[in-house]
């Protein structure tokens, strides 16, 4: 399979590589993914091999794309299934010269692929990714369609001395705070994760944890000073293959729309989400119904399907108008167990303010 997305896309395929796992006598499953993904999912015990294409890096280009489809070719695949529309990635697994390509209708290369599925928009790509597999018979409808990232013992053995060591308490709840995202725009303010954190310690007597990669370090590190230092930084303590480790200790986790967000679903974890620039009905959602997602009601919204580096209208508005107070009263809700929705429905709740 591939999926060189980003790093929340390949969260969200899991249910996919779970269901060709339980459907289909795979001899040997392989994903071919970003860094990213490989450091993610090291552990994954339905993944018989994670293939790296590094398409940014040193895979980049008409040079690179030739040598990974060498990589491909030597590892004689007979099937190759693809929920990513990327003219690249139906290129790549046709000159791999794999027997039988399986990809969307709506690819960029729909005409590389032997058999192929409509992928509705409608849909959550939970749902989207696993139609792929309709071409070989199999209906959404019997689908087990559930997020799940299992953790090795031995990783959360070595997380867990980690928090220890930076002196969280176990005899608190904690809450994930995760205040970076790709995109500018998908990002609430420093100032709201600020006030929040406090409101988090003094009214609930929570220990928080900011979550983050390199690159969300200044995002963070806002944060913290704006806070007064209230919470644990982990930018730089928590490696990517920890993660979900790190999450799965939360008792609840506020994020922006990302990576980290999907994580904290496949983890079971309770979760607050800020939507900013994007919207649910682009799909991306928190596939779980023990979720709220939060967003200013406006007409600009979406801006882009992605979000983008910058307000296109300068006011900012999807950012600024959420307050800290909402947000506040939705963790606080998940944390006494107050968002009551039949869990197979995987839908959160929508608050607009």
């Amino acid at each position: 399979m591939l999926q060189t997305s980003f790093l929340g896309d390949t969260v969200l395929t899991l249910p996919l590589i779970a269901e060709i796992r339980r459907r289909f006598p795979v001899k040997r499953l392989a994903l071919v993914c970003r860094p990213a993904g490989r450091e993610l999912l090291s552990d994954h015990p339905g993944i018989d091999e994670l293939i790296v294409d590094d398409k940014m890096g040193a895979d980049r280009g008409w040079r690179g794309l030739r040598a990974k489809a060498r990589e491909l070719k030597s590892r004689q695949f007979t099937v190759a299934l693809t929920p990513h529309k990327s003219l690249r990635s139906a290129l790549l697994l046709a000159l791999a010269g794999i027997p039988c390509r399986i990809g969307f209708r709506q690819s960029a290369g729909w005409f590389l692929f032997h058999r192929r599925a409509a992928r509705d928009p409608r849909r959550h790509d939970v749902e989207r990714n696993l139609s792929v597999l309709e071409p070989l018979g199999a209906r959404l409808e019997d689908c087990v369609r559930a997020l799940d990232l299992p953790v090795a013992a031995a990783t959360q053995n070595a997380v867990d001395e980690k928090l220890r060591a930076l002196g969280v308490d176990g005899d608190r709840p904690l809450v994930g705070i995760n205040p970076g995202s790709v995109w500018p725009t998908k990002r609430w303010s420093a100032a709201g994760f600020a006030e929040l954190v406090c409101m988090l310690r003094q009214k609930l007597d929570c220990q928080v944890l900011l979550f983050g990669g390199a690159e969300d370090a200044a995002a963070v590190e806002e944060v913290q000073s704006r806070s007064g230092a209230a919470a644990v930084n982990l930018v730089g303590q928590i490696a990517l293959g920890e993660l979900g480790a790190a999450i799965g200790r939360c008792a609840a986790f506020v994020t922006n729309d990302s990576g980290p967000m999907h994580i904290a679903v496949a983890r079971r974890v309770p979760t607050v989400a800020i939507f900013c620039a994007t919207t649910p009905e682009l799909g991306f959602f928190p596939y779980s119904a023990d979720a709220i997602v939060v967003g200013r009601e406006l007409s600009c919204r979406p801006c882009a399907s992605h979000g983008g580096r910058r307000c296109p209208l300068g006011h900012a508005a999807c950012i600024r108008e959420v307050g800290a107070a909402q947000v506040f009263d939705c963790v606080r809700r998940l944390l006494r167990g107050a968002r009551a929705a039949a869990p197979a429905s995987f839908q959160p709740e929508l608050v607009t303010v």
